[in-house]
C-alpha cells in the first residue's frame, strides 16, 4: 500500500482554487447549452464525460503512463466515478418529479457526507478557524442553491429520498477520492472516473426526451464542449487538492468556492446582480474560503514541529 503523500507546500490550496475558478466560470455558463441553445441536460451530460478524455490522458502521460491495475485500484477509481457519473444520473430523474428549488439546497449539503466519513474513518482534524469555515460553507451552500418557488406546489416524497441518494453519492465520491490516494495516484483515479463517465452515456442518451428538437449545429454541442471541458480539468484539479489537502478542508471549499466565484463572474460577464439572500451566501461562502484556505498552514506548521520530517 502506498502511502498519502505529504503535502507539498500549499499545492492542495493551488488546486483546489484552481477547481474553484474553472468551475465558477463553468456555473456561471452551464445553463445556456439547454437553455439558449436548446441542447438538453442528458446530451451536456454526454458531451461532458466525452471532454473528460483529453485530461485523462495528458494527466496520466505527465504522471510516467503507468495505470494502476489492480483490483482494489480498479474498485475504487470506478467506484470514485459511478457516484459522481451515477448521482448525475439520478439527479436527472429526480428533477423530473420534484422541485429544483428544494432538490438542490439536499444536494449542496453532500461536503457534510464527506466531512463526517473523513473526520470518522480517517481521523481527519481541523483547529477552530478551519470548523468556523467549514460551518458557514455548510450555511452557505443551502443559500446559494436555493431559489424561490415559482408559485407551483410539491407533493410525494420520491424526489426528496432522490435528492438525498445524489447528496449521499457525492459526498462518499469525495471520502473515497481522498482515501483512495492510498492505493493509486491522481491521475489513476481522474482515468477510472473518465471510464465511469462514458460507461453512463447510453444511459444518458436513453433519457433524452426525443419529443423536443435538439439543437445539433456547433452552438450545440460545441458550445457544450467548450463549457463542459473546464468541469471536466476542474474535476482533475480537484482530485490533485484531496490527494494533497485534508478532505474536511477541500470538501467544503471547493463546493462553496464554486458558486462564489460563479456569482463574482455572472456579474461581470452576465450583469447578473444576485437577489438580497444569494448576496447572504456570497458573504459566508467568502467568510468560509478565508478561513478554511489559512487554517491549514497553523495545522500543518503545528504537526511539523512535532513529528520527523518526510523523505518522499
Amino acid at each position: 500500500m502506498n502511502a498519502t503523500p505529504a503535502p507539498s507546500g500549499r499545492a492542495w490550496l493551488i488546486n483546489a482554487l484552481v477547481t474553484v475558478v474553472l468551475w465558477g466560470v463553468w456555473g456561471a455558463f452551464s445553463d445556456s447549452s439547454a437553455n439558449s441553445h436548446h441542447f438538453p441536460a442528458t446530451l451536456v451530460y454526454c458531451v461532458w464525460a466525452l471532454t473528460m478524455i483529453p485530461p485523462a490522458f495528458i494527466a496520466l502521460r505527465m504522471g510516467g503512463g503507468k495505470l494502476e491495475t489492480s483490483g482494489k485500484a480498479i474498485a475504487y477509481g470506478m467506484a470514485i466515478g459511478l457516484l459522481g457519473a451515477g448521482g448525475q444520473m439520478v439527479l436527472f430523474y429526480a428533477l423530473t418529479h420534484g422541485p429544483a428549488y428544494l432538490i438542490f439546497p439536499i444536494i449542496s449539503l453532500s461536503p457534510l457526507v464527506t466531512i463526517v466519513m473523513s473526520f470518522a474513518l480517517l481521523g481527519e482534524r481541523t483547529g477552530k478557524l478551519g470548523l468556523l469555515g467549514i460551518v458557514l460553507a455548510l450555511i452557505a451552500l443551502p443559500i446559494f442553491n436555493y431559489a424561490p418557488a415559482d408559485g407551483t406546489s410539491t407533493s410525494g416524497s420520491e424526489w426528496f429520498i432522490l435528492a438525498l441518494i445524489v447528496m449521499l453519492c457525492w459526498g462518499v465520491q469525495g471520502y473515497f477520492m481522498k482515501s483512495a490516494n492510498n492505493y493509486m495516484s491522481a491521475e489513476g483515479i481522474f482515468f477510472y472516473m473518465m471510464i465511469a463517465g462514458l460507461v453512463l452515456i447510453p444511459a444518458a442518451w436513453l433519457l433524452t426526451d426525443r419529443s423536443q428538437p435538439v439543437n445539433w449545429g456547433w452552438d450545440g454541442p460545441g458550445l457544450a464542449a467548450l463549457i463542459q471541458v473546464l468541469n471536466a480539468i476542474g474535476a482533475l484539479t480537484l482530485v490533485y487538492a484531496f490527494r494533497y489537502g485534508k478532505a474536511i478542508i477541500v470538501a467544503p471549499l471547493s463546493n462553496a468556492g464554486a458558486p462564489l466565484a460563479t456569482a463574482v463572474i455572472s456579474l461581470i460577464a452576465l450583469g447578473v446582480m444576485p437577489g438580497a439572500l444569494k448576496i447572504v451566501g456570497l458573504v459566508l461562502a467568502l467568510a468560509a474560503s478565508v478561513l478554511l484556505a489559512i487554517e491549514p498552514d497553523a495545522a500543518d506548521e503545528s504537526v511539523a514541529g512535532e513529528s520527523h520530517p518526510v523523505v518522499a
